[in-house]
C-alpha cells in the first residue's frame, strides 16, 4: 500500500503525537509505500499573523520523525510547499468543492470556537480540507492513517475525488482511512492534551524535565492518604504505564499495590519515569545527534521533496488531461 500522512509544524511534538501517530507511523513503514510530510501551508490556516519560526519549526519536526524511528531509506520524508503540485491540485479541486459541504465539516466549526481569539474566517481556513484533500491524492494514496478528529476531512477527500472522476473521468484514487488503536492519553494535568495548556511532555525533552512533570501528576482522587487504596483505571498515570510499555510484572505489581494500598503514588511515578525514559531516551540521543548534522537533515529534506515531486506530477498529468488544460 502507498501511504500517506503528515503534521503542522506548529511547535515541538509531545508524547501524544508520539504514541498517538509516530510509533503507528513507524510500523506501517514495513512493507509498505509510506509518504510523511511537513504541513507547512496547513500551518498558515490558523497560524498566519507570525511565521517567524516557520522554517526553523519545520527542520525540527522532521528532525523529530527522523529520531521517532521515520527511516529516510523506508520512507519520503518531504516538506509541503516544496511540492507546488499541492497548490495546483488544491485550486483546481476548489472550483468543484461545494461551499455548504465545506461549512458543514464539523472541526470547522469546533476550531472557530476554540481559536476565537485568532481571526481565522478566511477563505484559506474554510478551504482546509480541500488542500489537505490535495495533499492525499496527489500521491494516489491507497490509505491514510487518521485519527477521529480526521475522520471528517477524508470522507471529504474521498467525496471530492469520486465527484472529479464522475466529471472528467477515473483519474484520482479513492483512499481508505486507516484505523488502528492507540493510546488516548490525556495532559498531565488531566485535562486534554494540549501545548496551549502546557500540560504536555515534548519529545525533545530530557530526565530532568520528564521527572518534573511527571512526579505532580494528579492520581486517583480515592487515594487522598498513601493507605486508601485506590482504582488504577481511574488513574491517568496508569494510562501512562500502558502508553509506554512497562513491563507486565511491574504492571502486576502496581495494580495490585494501589488496589490495596501496599504502594504510594510516588513509587509508581518512579516506576513510569523508568518506561518513560527507556523509550525516550534512545529518541533524545538522535536528537542530539540529528541537530549536531543538520547538514544531514537537509539533504534528507532535499532527497525527499524531488521524490515527492516526481510522484505529485505523474498525478497532476492526468488530471491536467482529464479536464483538458492544454499547456
Amino acid at each position: 500500500m502507498r501511504i500517506l500522512s503528515g503534521m503542522r509544524p506548529t511547535g515541538h511534538l509531545h508524547i501524544g503525537n508520539l504514541v498517538g501517530a509516530l510509533d503507528n507511523w513507524v510500523k506501517l513503514q514495513e512493507g509498505n509505500e509510506t509518504y510523511f510530510f511537513v504541513a507547512d501551508w496547513h500551518m498558515l490556516t490558523t497560524g498566519y499573523k507570525d511565521t517567524s519560526t516557520l522554517s526553523q519549526m519545520t527542520k525540527v519536526l522532521v528532525i523529530e520523525y527522523l529520531s521517532a524511528g521515520i527511516d529516510p531509506q523506508k520512507s519520503v520524508i518531504f516538506v509541503q510547499s516544496a511540492i507546488k503540485g499541492h497548490a495546483e491540485l488544491f485550486l483546481i479541486l476548489s472550483m468543484i468543492a461545494p461551499l455548504g459541504r465545506l461549512e458543514r465539516i464539523p472541526t470547522y466549526k469546533e476550531q472557530l470556537r476554540e481559536l476565537s481569539d485568532r481571526e481565522i474566517t478566511t477563505f484559506g481556513f474554510l478551504g482546509y480540507p480541500v488542500l489537505m484533500a490535495s495533499d492525499i491524492l496527489i500521491y494516489d494514496a491507497d490509505g491514510v492513517p487518521v485519527g477521529e478528529d480526521q475522520t471528517y476531512h477524508l470522507e471529504f477527500t474521498r467525496e471530492i475525488a469520486e465527484k472529479f472522476n464522475s466529471l472528467y473521468g477515473e483519474t484520482l484514487k479513492i483512499p481508505k482511512a486507516l484505523f488502528s488503536p492507540v493510546p488516548k492519553l490525556l495532559g498531565t494535568d488531566g485535562r486534554k492534551m494540549s501545548k496551549s495548556y502546557g500540560n504536555v511532555i515534548n519529545i525533545d525533552s530530557n530526565l530532568k524535565e520528564l521527572k518534573d512533570k511527571i512526579m505532580p501528576m494528579p492520581t486517583d482522587p480515592a487515594r487522598i492518604h498513601r493507605y486508601d487504596p485506590g482504582t488504577p483505571e481511574k488513574c491517568n498515570v496508569w494510562h501512562y504505564h500502558l502508553a509506554f510499555n512497562t513491563p507486565k510484572e511491574k504492571l502486576d505489581y502496581i495494580h495490585e499495590g494501589c488496589t490495596k494500598a501496599t504502594i504510594g503514588c510516588i513509587e509508581c511515578k518512579k516506576i513510569l519515569i523508568e518506561s518513560m525514559a527507556n523509550k525516550l531516551g534512545p529518541i533524545w540521543e538522535k536528537i542530539a545527534y540529528y541537530k549536531a548534522h543538520e547538514n544531514e537533515v537537509e539533504e534528507i529534506i532535499n532527497d525527499g521533496n524531488e521524490k515527492a515531486k516526481k510522484s505529485a506530477e505523474e498525478t497532476m498529468k492526468r488530471v491536467r488531461r482529464a479536464i483538458n488544460l492544454s499547456f
